[in-house]
């Protein structure tokens, strides 16, 4: 995918991720982050929430590999995100996203991206700011003199 194949209002390919117990338990593990309420049900309930649940980070992540796929060796500049609801764990979410916006000047692309438990509550919302690999990076700034 290049930069002038990119057109306003162009979807992504919607992905249902994995965020199953087991999955949750290697995300959890490897980011130092092996909470109960993301690996034990009970416990996430005696905390308040309605089951374990996934990581927002690991959210994050899910939307990121969604962008990579669809425009595969892109730069990902900013991706802000809103939690909405908690994804439980075992569940099966949806990944969506849309081109909201084009920069010719920039060579970027705005994307809306959504992540949608399977009862159809919206669980993450947020923007990504996507540079593509046929456009060069930007030189690190200098240091000051």
């Amino acid at each position: 995918m290049r930069y002038d194949e990119v057109e306003l209002g162009d979807d992504l390919p919607t992905e249902t991720p994995d965020v199953s117990l087991e999955r949750v338990k290697r995300f959890v593990q490897a980011a130092n982050m092996d909470f109960p309420r993301f690996t034990d049900s009970e416990q996430a309930r005696r905390e308040g929430l309605p089951g374990a649940i996934m990581p927002g980070i690991m959210g994050m992540g899910l939307i990121a590999a969604m962008i990579h796929r669809w425009a595969p060796g892109c730069r990902i500049l900013k991706l802000d995100t809103v939690f909405r609801s908690p994804v439980l764990v075992g569940s099966q979410p949806r990944c969506t996203g849309a081109v909201t916006d084009t920069n010719d000047d920039t060579s970027t692309v705005e994307v809306d991206v959504t992540v949608v438990a399977d009862n159809g509550q919206t669980c993450i919302v947020g923007t990504a700011t996507v540079a593509f690999a046929d456009v060069p990076a930007s030189p690190p700034p200098r240091p000051p003199s």
